[in-house]
């Protein structure tokens, strides 16, 4: 990816990364992976909010989300607020995150501290019967290229979650996985990439809860 500014002179892929509401463990910064879980009704509203601002901003062309639960519902709510139907790419759900599933990060930190502190500085390291950010990084990559691929000069919005949006953004941004740790992604927030073809990103929003109550 080339470095430094460039002057592109065909339209942008723009992508528009949604991630979904709140669900019963969002409050408590609960570890939700693969686990399948609703949005809850705080969720919902959020979802709501967010589909409201996007319908009144640039237009777009297609909603592609996650085919968990919480981002099923967050998209389902966005694409009737925009008058489109969303489609699903499995490349796109949250990371596997094994046994720590539904734990907070402080319970993990207890009841594994060798293999948490392994985690939190290394993106090649899994939790127990999970997978690594490495990992989710490869197949995200792959729905990324689908998406640059087949959607060439369109706006489309994306609905996932923590882990795909912060891989997404430090593909546009050429910097290294493990920047994904200094990263904060709020539910409900939107973040928006311009890519010009595969050499040049620019990164738009990054965490823009603006719309939330």
């Amino acid at each position: 990816m080339t470095l430094g500014w460039d002057n592109p002179t065909a339209d942008p892929t723009t992508t528009v990364l949604l991630r979904h509401g709140d669900t019963r463990l969002s409050p408590e910064h609960r570890f939700s992976g693969v686990r399948d879980l609703p949005l809850s009704a705080s969720g919902t509203r959020q979802a709501r909010a967010a589909a409201c601002r996007l319908a009144t901003g640039a237009p777009i062309d297609v909603v592609v989300s996650s085919p968990l639960q919480r981002a099923v519902d967050t998209a389902a709510i966005a694409a009737a607020e925009l008058g489109l139907t969303a489609v699903f790419d499995d490349d796109l759900r949250e990371t596997d995150f094994g046994d720590w599933d539904g734990f907070t990060l402080a319970e993990i930190q207890q009841r594994w501290p060798a293999a948490a502190a392994a985690w939190r500085h290394d993106p090649q390291q899994a939790p127990p019967g999970g997978e690594s950010f490495a990992d989710t990084a490869h197949r995200v990559d792959r729905a990324c290229d689908r998406l640059l691929r087949d959607h060439g000069g369109q706006t489309v919005l994306v609905v996932s979650h923590v882990t795909p949006i912060k891989i997404l953004l430090c593909r546009a941004l050429g910097v290294p996985l493990g920047t994904l740790y200094r990263l904060y992604l709020g539910s409900a927030c939107i973040n928006e990439i311009q890519w010009h073809g595969r050499e040049f990103a620019a990164v738009h929003r990054v965490n823009d809860t603006s719309h939330l109550p």
